[in-house]
């Protein structure tokens, strides 16, 4: 018999970053991977392309937050100019739709800031300031 459940939502989320941040970030995106074909034909069949399994490219993660005076997010990316890279173990887990209960998680290893873009800054609008951070990994695990 099939599972009739209902989708999970996609609003409620968090993300911790190991030792840097913990919170509610207003979007996550970039979570892919991509496996790339390698092609090859057998000797004396040339008429049959196959495949095998080429190396694994894991996308680059877009993180967006609201501005605030805390500085651990953008010190991690400092560090990382500098050439100090630190490397830090991020979760991200999908809520309930209550925002209580965790029911699926996503673990980036060993992940690094690779680009930081600031907040749009515009004395017409009245929306919140959002900064992104992309955030580029090793290894991707779902849970």
């Amino acid at each position: 018999m099939a599972d009739n459940s209902d989708p999970f939502r996609s609003y409620n989320f968090k993300l911790d970053i190991d030792g840097v941040a913990e919170g509610h970030f207003t979007e996550c995106s970039g979570l892919s991977v991509k496996i790339e074909p390698i092609s090859y034909r057998e000797a004396g069949n040339n008429q049959t392309v196959r495949h095998i399994p080429g190396p694994v490219d894991y996308a680059a993660v877009t993180l967006k937050y609201g501005v605030t005076q805390s500085k651990t997010l953008i010190d991690w990316l400092t560090k990382t100019a500098e050439g100090i890279v630190e490397r830090k173990d991020v979760s991200i887990s999908l809520l309930d739709s209550q925002g209580n209960d965790e029911v699926l998680r996503w673990n980036l290893q060993d992940a690094w800031p690779s680009e930081w873009q600031g907040a749009n800054l515009n004395a017409a609008d009245r929306g919140m300031a959002i900064e992104t951070l992309t955030l580029v990994y090793d290894r991707l695990e779902r849970l």
